[in-house]
């Protein structure tokens, strides 16, 4: 029998596990690579957990499927509840991910019930007897502590705990498909920087869980596909925006967690990551309106942001198919998406620095932006601004900016959420060579019901490896 693991160093950026293999201090993740490969592959916008779980567990980019970040705004009252229709998966609200999902969007775990999760988020289909990290009280309790008091070596304590976990669960009941994530790596580099030794430690976590199943898959002879891979990447944040300030500065009532309870608001700020925010205008309305709809009254709103050097890209969605994209001095083009054409047009500028037009499918899109700072731009914009729950000014932080200064448990010296490279480009590491080049971390679901003879669903984003 067939089964595939799947293990998420949350965090990871390609060059680190690279340099650390190379440094043998990954014997077991060298292993892999030697078989199989390692491959720098897009995540998906925005860069940051959980909506970016959702192309390994679904095959799909976030936005459409209703995870437009890990904060937003029901303008439609659809799903979030009086007084601030908002949306936090940082907190209790977490569990009520797998009810904003997509009816229509299977998850893996509902085509595939033979499986096990391990601080995976996205639970739809999984019981509660199959979730390796089903906490005990105790286990609660001190998980909670560790976040609260932004202890980062207890993170990679509950690392080691899940660790142990997932390998008895996978050499005990042989499930056909297994994911788990590894949180520590995501810790260490928010609080310490993506390049302090604590990484290395993380990393070595996930090296000894790798090397502890192959043990159990050859010695009980079991055929596993065993796939390493990251949901963003980190980069330096010497500054931070206190967004919700800045638009309150501007004069607008505005709400923002984890004050959210604000009377009469005329603005929702809703950061996530923290370099990605969305901003919701105008929300007496209860259908998402568009920018030409919106111009008049919020131009000054916009300029006034797109002149804080903490901006880089500023989306504003004309609509379904196009998008204008601004960037701090350097002009304005659109992104337009029709069935499975995309298009960059230069308007007044450049700002994702491709230095054309662009216009063809998604490989071709890829391929135009995978030399500039924003790999795979072209596509993940034309999708996020498309989803319904997304906001009516979409964000993007420069360097070495985050849009949130307060209330974090640990200081962020390290960040993500944009769209720069460091922060969408993550590591694929797979033990056997791919059939084609992997694109995207949405090519994940599709290659592992590929693995296991399980037909793919139709209107997946991700095309299959193997």
């Amino acid at each position: 029998m067939t089964a595939v693991v799947v293990l998420v160093a949350d965090g990871a950026r390609p060059d680190t596990l690279a340099d650390a293999i190379v440094d043998g201090r990954l014997p077991a993740l060298e292993r892999l690579r030697h078989e199989g490969g390692l491959h720098a592959v897009t995540s998906a916008f925005p860069s940051v957990t959980g909506p970016a779980y959702a192309p390994f567990l679904m095959g799909r980019f976030p936005g459409p499927v209703g995870l437009p970040a890990l904060r937003w705004y029901d303008r439609a009252r659809e799903r979030c509840t009086y007084p601030d229709y908002t949306r936090s998966y940082v907190g209790y609200q977490m569990r009520e991910l797998d009810g904003d999902l997509a009816a229509d969007a299977p998850t893996i775990f509902e085509l595939v019930p033979d499986s096990i999760g391990a601080l995976n988020m996205i639970n739809r289909g999984l019981s509660r007897a199959r979730r390796v990290d089903e906490p005990t009280v105790g286990r609660a309790v001190h998980a909670m502590q560790t976040h609260l008091r932004g202890n980062v070596a207890g993170w990679l304590d509950i690392d080691r705990d899940i660790g142990d976990r997932v390998v008895a669960h996978v050499r005990d009941r042989g499930p056909a498909f297994t994911f788990a994530a590894f949180t520590g790596v995501d810790k260490v580099s928010h609080a310490a920087g993506h390049g302090a030794p604590l990484v290395g430690d993380a990393l070595a976590i996930v090296d000894d869980v790798v090397r502890r199943i192959r043990a159990d898959a050859e010695r009980l002879g079991r055929d596993v596909h065993l796939w390493i891979v990251s949901d963003h990447g980190h980069s330096p944040v010497r500054q931070h925006e206190d967004l919700a300030g800045v638009v309150r500065g501007f004069g607008h009532r505005v709400m923002a967690h984890p004050w959210v309870f604000r009377p009469n608001p005329d603005v929702a700020v809703m950061v996530s990551g923290n370099a990605m925010a969305h901003v919701y205008v105008a929300l007496e309305r209860r259908i998402r309106p568009c920018w030409p709809d919106l111009r008049a009254e919020w131009s000054g709103l916009v300029d006034l942001l797109l002149a804080r050097p903490s901006v880089d890209l500023l989306l504003l969605p004309h609509g379904a198919g196009r998008c204008e994209v601004r960037g701090r001095g350097r002009g304005t083009a659109f992104v337009e998406h029709d069935g499975a054409t995309y298009r960059y047009r230069r308007d007044d500028g450049d700002p994702l620095g491709i230095g054309a037009d662009v216009e063809g499918d998604e490989g071709v899109a890829y391929e135009a932006t995978l030399p500039t700072d924003y790999p795979d731009a072209i596509v993940q914009i034309a999708h996020i601004a498309a989803a319904a729950r997304s906001g009516e000014i979409i964000l993007s932080a420069s360097r070495e900016w985050d849009f949130r200064s307060k209330y974090e448990p640990i200081p962020h010296v390290s960040s993500h959420g944009a769209l720069h490279r460091e922060h969408m480009q993550v590591p694929l590491l797979v033990d056997r060579p791919p059939v084609r080049t992997p694109r995207r971390t949405v090519d994940v679901m599709p290659s592992a019901l590929r693995a296991l003879g399980i037909a793919v669903p139709a209107g997946l984003d991700g095309v299959a490896f193997v």
